[in-house]
């Protein structure tokens, strides 16, 4: 999936997984519960409230009376730490709702966090740079140097050419997208993604966020050169696309086997690039 497309956005200091449908945020609402009630079951939370709100419960449904009165919920594809489930979420107007029926004391600052995410992304349908302006100000808040930022950015850029290209070539599916991701990693680096977070020893983190500099520069040269590859044998569907990625891969592949016998040290690192402390996600 787009690294654009879904992020974990965070309230004090609180993770709040959100993913763009449509051209607007929709926030994961078992998130925005436990945010804003700390419940340890926000799914049975949810329930109660729909429950003692019938207001509330009628929104779930798609149509009310044939007029359309706020979008319902929908359960959209997010990545955990268990692959890509779907989970319930929301946009802002229908998030704004739920905080209705929720009495916290976070419910008004809660509210303008809201707010201000919403209104940022009309900033940066109009203006895209300033979401890569907001993007680097934030890793440089957490520490990561320059270069290494830039190198980041690079990467997400390289990243949403190569997915363009699979919804172009007949792969629309986002649970291939990581079907096509792992391909990519396991001839770049000899493991999957997920492998890579367990070796890391992260989860819903994003692992890109925890790489140091080889680490991004043979990912980005297994993408690039699968893109590549992609064009210039004109791929179609899966299986093409699938063949595609395992060559883009042993492209990075050879590159970093060649750098690990020239200089007797492995790529592949189980080191976080920052303390535990600082590599949180990346809010956008």
């Amino acid at each position: 999936m787009s690294e654009e497309l879904q992020r974990i956005a965070v309230f004090q200091r609180k993770e709040v997984r959100k993913q763009l449908h449509n051209g607007e945020w929709w926030f994961v609402m078992n998130d925005v519960i436990a945010v804003l009630t700390e419940s340890e079951n926000p799914t049975q939370y949810l329930r109660n409230i729909r429950n003692r709100d019938e207001e509330l419960s009628k929104l779930f449904a798609s149509v009310d009376k044939g007029v359309v009165q706020i979008e319902p919920p929908l359960a959209l594809p997010f990545d955990t730490s268990g692959g890509l489930q779907k989970l319930l979420a929301w946009n802002t107007e229908g998030i704004f709702r739920l905080i209705q029926s929720i009495p916290s004391k976070k419910a008004e600052p809660f509210k303008r966090w809201l707010a201000k995410t919403g209104y940022e992304r009309v900033q940066e349908i109009e203006n895209p740079e300033l979401a890569q302006k907001r993007m680097k100000a934030t890793y440089r808040a957490k520490g990561y140097p320059d270069d290494w930022i830039e190198r980041r950015v690079r990467g997400i850029a390289i990243r949403d050419e190569l997915t363009d290209e699979w919804q172009k070539r007949g792969v629309t599916e986002r649970q291939d997208f990581a079907i096509l991701t792992a391909e990519i990693s396991k001839a770049t680096f000899g493991i999957t993604p997920s492998e890579y977070k367990k070796l890391k020893g992260i989860k819903r983190e994003n692992l890109r966020d925890h790489m140091n500099d080889l680490e991004l520069l043979f990912t980005q040269l297994g993408e690039a050169a699968t893109t590549e590859i992609a064009r210039t044998d004109n791929v179609r569907g899966m299986s093409q696309n699938k063949n595609a990625a395992k060559r883009g891969g042993a492209v990075a592949g050879t590159a970093r086997k060649q750098l690990e016998k020239e200089t007797g040290q492995n790529v592949v690192s189980d080191n976080n690039y920052l303390p535990d402390n600082q590599s949180k996600e990346i809010s956008k």
